[in-house]
């Protein structure tokens, strides 16, 4: 990383801000029914359906002031906002694009949007509106970017997300580390979780509660896929030393047969239960600690994510669906959703970070306000700007996850070695790779 952050302060007991998970966002069909309106031959007017996932509980306010602030700006055009539970909602996507029912706008993130761009299903935007290009972060931009799909950009960037480390201070001092001298590289966190586990292990006290996912083989330092992006390529000699790390952890009781099938979920939870030294999460995790877990939150240090290259970040943007009734009003929405103003208030509002270009120079993420919030907003900021979407948008979230995860476990529990684990989870992913 090009600059660390770190700030220990004991105890986060500011102002909670808004700490709705923000999940992702859906995909829906301007080729539906709603949509209703006949090509405008270029013009802003007629009618669309917007999309977004899992955002109504908490945001119903700020979408609908949007949609009415689009409408006065461009008379003549009817916005019509649904929103999609979280559950199940990937399955959705697929079965309204195939059925062609997919709205004008939709929200989502790039592993979903490169699975719809391979069918045809969204617009290329590099192609119909270069100049978008400009106006949005480029490591956003090239998160949108698939280079195995006809080589084209296929989504506006929207919202960004990525954040601290959380520490557990009260368990640094109970197993014999310095809460001062908090891990900032992954060989500090080994080593660390190793003195960990040596002095509270019978406690049932761990460092790291979950096994490495595909962003940690790039915060690493595995190459992840090919140039071309047609080959996934993580079982290298820096994806075997990241899960040989993994194994000698797992020997020296640092990482308990629990975690070996433990989610993201399952990680916070052990966290906010007092039974887990570091929790790598997000800029939301805080007001949630403060919310769930408050006398943990009262030991809580944050410092960088841990990275031996760029940090980790997720992306959320808006796709134009090609076949709609309405490209030019469904774009220029798009667009209007995600320019520097509307971008900053969702940030305000959501606790994410704006893709716009310049937005993140606002003094609202330069300027700490002396609240453990403003430190946590102006240092993961920072991280934005040098953060990598680490995920790439052809692993699959769904069998490729358990792929990997089921691989590496078998390594740590001795049934194979870290070398032919991970040889075997990049055969599978490119086997399912090569059959799209």
């Amino acid at each position: 990383m090009s600059r660390t952050f770190r700030w220990t302060t004991a105890g986060v007991a500011a102002s909670a801000a808004l700490s709705l998970t923000l999940t992702g966002c859906g995909v829906g069909g301007g080729g539906s029914d709603d949509s209703g309106a006949a090509d405008t031959g270029g013009k802003v007017a007629g009618k669309i359906t917007f999309q977004t996932w899992n955002l109504k509980g908490g945001y119903k306010q700020y979408f609908e002031g949007l949609v009415d602030a689009f409408e006065k700006k461009h008379p003549g055009t009817t916005v019509k906002w649904v929103d999609q539970p979280a559950e199940g909602y990937q399955d959705k996507l697929s079965a309204d694009a195939a059925a062609g029912n997919l709205p004008d706008v939709v929200d989502m993130g790039p592993e979903a949007a490169r699975t719809l761009a391979d069918a045809g299903t969204l617009l290329n935007v590099a192609e119909d509106d270069p100049e978008a290009e400009k106006d949005y972060l480029p490591a956003a931009w090239k998160a949108m970017t698939f280079k195995d799909v006809k080589g084209g950009t296929y989504g506006y960037p929207w919202y960004l997300n990525t954040g601290p480390s959380f520490f557990n201070t009260a368990l640094f001092k109970k197993c014999g580390l310095d809460p001062k001298n908090l891990p900032k590289t992954y060989d500090e966190l080994f080593d660390q979780a190793a003195v960990m586990s040596k002095n509270c292990g019978s406690k049932g006290i761990s460092m790291i509660g979950r096994l490495p996912t595909i962003e940690t083989f790039g915060m690493y330092g595995a190459k992840l896929m090919n140039k071309d992006g047609t080959k996934f390529t993580f079982n290298d000699a820096k994806g075997v030393e990241l899960v040989e790390r993994y194994q000698k952890l797992y020997k020296g009781s640092g990482f308990t047969e629990e975690s070996l099938n433990a989610l993201q979920t399952g990680e916070a939870d052990s966290f906010k239960s007092g039974e887990l030294g570091w929790l790598p999460g997000s800029s939301y995790t805080l007001s949630d600690l403060k919310k769930t877990a408050p006398k943990v939150a009262e030991s809580v240090a944050m410092g960088p994510l841990i990275a031996n290259t760029a940090p980790n970040m997720y992306l959320e943007s808006l796709v134009v669906n090609a076949k709609s009734k309405n490209t030019a009003t469904a774009k220029a929405f798009a667009k209007f959703v995600t320019d520097p103003a509307n971008q900053m208030a969702f940030a305000k509002k959501a606790s994410v970070f704006p893709s716009s270009t310049g937005s993140l120079e606002d003094p609202y993420f330069t300027k700490d306000d002396a609240t453990d919030e403003g430190h946590l907003r102006v240092e993961a900021a920072h991280q934005v700007g040098t953060s990598v979407v680490w995920w790439p948008p052809a692993f699959s979230g769904t069998s490729d996850v358990d792929n990997l995860r089921e691989q590496i476990a078998k390594a740590l529990l001795g049934k194979t070695t870290a070398q032919q684990a991970l040889d075997d989870a990049v055969k599978y992913a490119n086997d399912r790779l090569a059959k799209q």
